[in-house]
């Protein structure tokens, strides 16, 4: 007991009671009168934080009982936020701090103010790997979302084979990226022994000079990047569609079916607006995957030394790029900044239109 207690000082007590006394009589009036139940409540709240301080007075306990329950939330907390500030928060506000410097990992930093920034509009590779992640994105986002819906709607069915088909659908996204990548360099060979281009060959009849070089070609690159990503990605968000159909009320389409309507025009009125919310949310982790996007890239552009050309370049290579292969990490880090700026303005846009378009 006397390690929770302290010696209480009755003049100090006094003063202390004089300041929380009145101030608890006041906070009871303004509840009698208040009419708002949100500010009641808060008010309410308030009195009891009050009470708490008074009895502590009066007890001499070091803490009120809200203090003890708050340190026990806290404790339990402290070791992920701690984890948190360490190894994430910390870096990223260091990052931020290293855009405005010049520093190559081994010299004297130095105050480069904007330079950082200035120099990238000279770079022909930031603005290559600027446009091509935008292009991979407004391409990637759609496709993925229309085949994830399209197969969720299918598989939602009761039909032969379903959960095989559910699994295969979904085991690219949880394949390793560096075994499927080999795999769809192989179907995608440029030579006309590919698999596929074996097909364009034989069976559509498209001459052999015409044939597409997919990732060896700087014009077929980016849409093969952009298959690949859709391939692998679907089965993930179909997933996520899938719990959304199966929350929709059956009634709908039973009601629906009475009244004449179709397949389509079930999917039309019931189907996508009840899936609006999970759309919303798919878009935006979608969108935020895309920007992030590296792996894809490197491993079918990368070619055998790992660089990759301005065909298929994007932000997050151009980044790893400048801060460990030239070590101008100065200048890497404000890239690291634009992106995070491109990715916030876009997912506020968003968020802006989330009342109209996910309720």
């Amino acid at each position: 007991m006397a390690a929770t207690r302290k010696t209480v000082d009755p003049a100090v007590a006094e003063q202390k009671l004089a300041k929380l006394t009145p101030r608890l009589k006041d906070l009871e009036a303004r509840v009698a009168a208040e009419t708002d139940p949100k500010k009641r409540q808060k008010l309410m709240a308030q009195i009891v934080t009050v009470e708490e301080k008074i009895k502590q007075v009066k007890t001499g306990e070091r803490m009120t009982r809200q203090q003890k329950r708050d340190l026990i939330a806290y404790s339990f907390i402290a070791p992920n936020f701690i984890g948190f500030a360490v190894f994430t928060l910390g870096p990223v506000i260091f990052a931020f701090v290293l855009a405005f410097l010049k520093w190559d990992g081994n010299t004297a930093m130095e105050f480069a103010a904007f330079d950082n920034f200035m120099e990238m509009f000279g770079n022909s590779r930031f603005t290559a790997s600027f446009k091509n992640t935008i292009i991979y994105c407004i391409a990637t986002v759609p496709m993925t979302l229309a085949a994830a819906i399209g197969l969720a709607v299918v598989l939602n069915q009761k039909i032969k084979g379903r959960n095989f088909f559910r699994t295969v659908s979904f085991f690219p996204y949880v394949a390793s990226l560096v075994a499927v990548a080999a795999v769809w360099n192989m179907l995608f060979s440029p030579a006309k022994s590919g698999p596929v281009n074996m097909l364009l060959y034989n069976v559509f009849h498209v001459a052999a000079n015409k044939l597409p070089k997919w990732a060896a070609s700087k014009d077929w690159v980016m849409f093969t990047i952009v298959l690949f990503s859709v391939w692998k990605n679907m089965g993930y968000y179909m997933v996520i569609y899938l719990a959304g159909l199966q929350g929709i009320n059956a009634e709908l389409y039973e009601a629906a079916s009475l009244d004449g309507a179709g397949s389509w025009q079930k999917f039309r009125y019931i189907t996508w607006p009840q899936l609006q919310p999970t759309t919303f949310f798919v878009t935006i982790i979608l969108t935020i995957n895309c920007f992030k996007v590296y792996d894809i890239v490197y491993m079918l552009a990368g070619g055998s030394n790992g660089v990759i050309n301005e065909s298929a370049i994007v932000l997050v290579y151009h980044i790893y790029e400048e801060a460990f292969r030239n070590w101008n990490l100065g200048y890497a880090s404000a890239v690291a900044m634009v992106l995070f700026l491109l990715v916030l303005a876009v997912t506020i846009v968003q968020f802006r239109g989330e009342k109209k378009y996910a309720n």
